[in-house]
């Protein structure tokens, strides 16, 4: 974490499609004051722990930024008719690359431990990974980012059909109840998107379905025993994945862009913005993934809920905003709406028990 936090200003700047820097100025804030922060590890400042307050920082200013970047890369290689499964594997591959280069770089992170039996147990994991990442980016590309986000908050709904029907674990009637909201508000932004794409809709459900999928699968994963120990670590087993993920993107890549690739290659060459925002969403996307995976794990089943609701609502406004997207009241009622009821679905037994 340390290697990223001071590693991150100089590499991953976003850059316009006519390679003006787009930096951002709070994040200009955040990185330069990082390296004081960081040293205080553990500790509290008044009562405050300030180390989590940092990962919900950087968690948010990551994914932010990843959303930005992203959509930078997709329209500089061409939008919707561009390359988005050859840019979402290359995303992949910078991750791989700076897992890979955590495990050279001295006193940076120990390697895992893991047996090839425990390679085969990740697969499902992994390609759920890269399924619901390249779907994601199939739908940024398609249509509006923020148009994506508001469909993918509807994941709980996918997870609970999944959950009940595939893998016969029971969703209390209480969550079944808020699924209409969700799905609701989501028709709702549906009404007036101006960017409105049929094949957004669609790619930001099947990214929300891997999403589902490989939640339930990673639970089956860490019930392997002594797995925890062999990985290591959170980040051991993000690296692993991302690295796996892009091993699986390469045939899809293949088939789905293979013909056109040299024609990419050539693109890359004379538009910087390409390469430029591929590197910097590939850090970002790692960055801000395993930042979150930590941040997750410090805090309890509410206070989760509660940074994922207003994550979403940060980058939806913010990411409208900087790209010049629609922000019809229509869509900010849907998106209101759907992400309300994202937040009541993830809470809403616990409220049920209270009472």
């Amino acid at each position: 974490l340390g290697v990223l936090a001071k590693g991150a200003p100089a590499m991953v700047q976003a850059v316009d499609l006519q390679g003006n820097r787009a930096g951002s100025m709070a994040l200009a804030e955040s990185s330069s004051s990082s390296g004081e922060v960081m040293e205080t590890r553990g500790g509290g400042l008044g009562g405050i722990d300030v180390p989590l307050m940092l990962y919900f920082l950087f968690w948010y200013v990551g994914n932010y930024m990843y959303n930005i970047t992203n959509k930078l890369a997709l329209k500089a290689a061409g939008g919707k008719v561009g390359f988005p499964m050859a840019i979402s594997s290359l995303q992949l591959f910078v991750g791989a690359i700076y897992a890979t280069f955590l495990w050279i770089a001295p006193d940076a992170r120990s390697r895992p431990t893991v047996t090839m039996e425990d390679l085969l147990k990740m697969l499902p994991v992994a390609f759920c990974f890269m399924g619901a990442h390249s779907a994601s980016v199939f739908a940024m590309g398609a249509g509006a980012v923020s148009f994506a986000q508001i469909v993918k908050a509807a994941e709980p709904a996918f997870a609970a059909v999944l959950a009940q029907f595939v893998y016969g674990k029971k969703i209390s009637k209480a969550k079944w109840m808020c699924l209409p909201i969700v799905i609701g508000g989501v028709i709702l932004a549906s009404v007036k998107e101006l960017d409105f794409a049929v094949s957004a809709l669609v790619s930001a459900c099947i990214a929300n379905m891997f999403a589902a999928v490989k939640g339930n699968e990673n639970k089956k994963l860490m019930e392997t025993e002594g797995l925890k120990d062999r990985m290591g670590s959170i980040g051991n087993q993000f690296a692993l994945t991302t690295i796996l993920a892009f091993l699986f993107s390469i045939p899809v890549v293949l088939f789905k862009e293979g013909s056109r690739l040299g024609e990419f290659v050539e693109v890359a060459k004379t538009t910087p913005a390409i390469w430029t925002n591929i590197v910097a969403s590939g850090l970002w996307f790692y960055g801000y993934n395993e930042l979150a995976t930590m941040t997750l794990k410090k805090t309890g089943a509410v206070t989760q809920s509660v940074a994922n609701t207003a994550k979403r609502v940060i980058v939806i406004v913010g990411v409208a905003l900087v790209l010049g997207e629609s922000l019809d009241p229509m869509k900010l009622l849907g998106c209101s709406i759907g992400i309300g009821g994202v937040f009541l679905y993830s809470i809403i037994d616990n409220l049920v028990k209270s009472e």
